[in-house]
C-alpha cells in the first residue's frame, strides 16, 4: 500500500508533536470552534502528559524520514479494556493519499486487531469514511459539542 512507518515518540518529542498537531487541528478549531476538544487547543504540558502515562503510545507517521502526521494509542494491554486512537493526524499537504489508513492499519499490527474505539466528527464526512473503510463501526452515540459539531464513536 503506501511506504510510511511509524516510529515511537518519547517525551522528547513533545514539542515536536504538539507543534504538528497544532497545526494539523488549526483549520477544523477555525471552522468548529470547539476549543475545549480540539486537539489545537491543547497545551504542551497536555502533551506532556500523554507521553507520560504508561498506557499511551505516540508514532510519528514518516514517510521517506519525513514526519509527515502522528497517532496516539492508549493501550492499557488488558483483555477488557479496548484500546484507543486518540489523535491522529497527517500534516495537510500529505492528505487524501492512504497515509492514515496505513497508519491505524500499523498501529494494529502492533497493538492487536480486536477492540478498539474512537470518536470523530460526524459533519467531517471524509474522516467517518475513513475509519468505516478501516473496518470502525459507527456505534450511533454522539455527543453534542455545540451548534456546528457533533462528535461520533466507532468501534472495531
Amino acid at each position: 500500500m503506501t511506504d510510511i512507518i511509524l516510529k515511537r515518540a518519547t517525551v522528547a518529542d513533545a514539542e515536536e508533536i504538539w507543534q504538528m498537531q497544532k497545526k494539523a487541528f488549526q483549520e477544523l478549531l477555525e471552522k468548529y470552534r470547539d476549543f475545549d476538544t480540539n486537539p489545537a487547543s491543547e497545551s504542551l504540558e497536555k502533551t506532556v502528559m500523554h507521553l507520560n502515562q504508561p498506557f499511551t503510545f505516540f508514532y510519528f507517521i514518516e514517510l521517506n524520514g519525513v514526519k509527515i502526521g502522528a497517532i496516539r494509542v492508549e493501550d492499557k494491554k488488558t483483555s477488557d479494556e479496548p484500546k484507543r486512537i486518540s489523535p491522529l493526524f497527517i500534516m495537510p499537504q500529505y492528505r487524501n493519499r492512504g497515509y492514515a489508513q496505513a497508519a491505524i492499519k500499523a498501529v494494529e499490527a502492533i497493538h492487536g486487531e480486536n477492540v478498539w474505539e474512537l470518536d470523530t466528527i460526524l459533519q467531517e464526512t471524509a474522516n467517518c469514511h475513513l475509519y468505516e473503510k478501516a473496518g470502525y463501526r459507527n456505534t450511533n452515540k454522539t455527543k453534542q459539542i455545540n451548534d456546528k459539531l457533533t462528535l461520533v464513536f466507532y468501534k472495531k
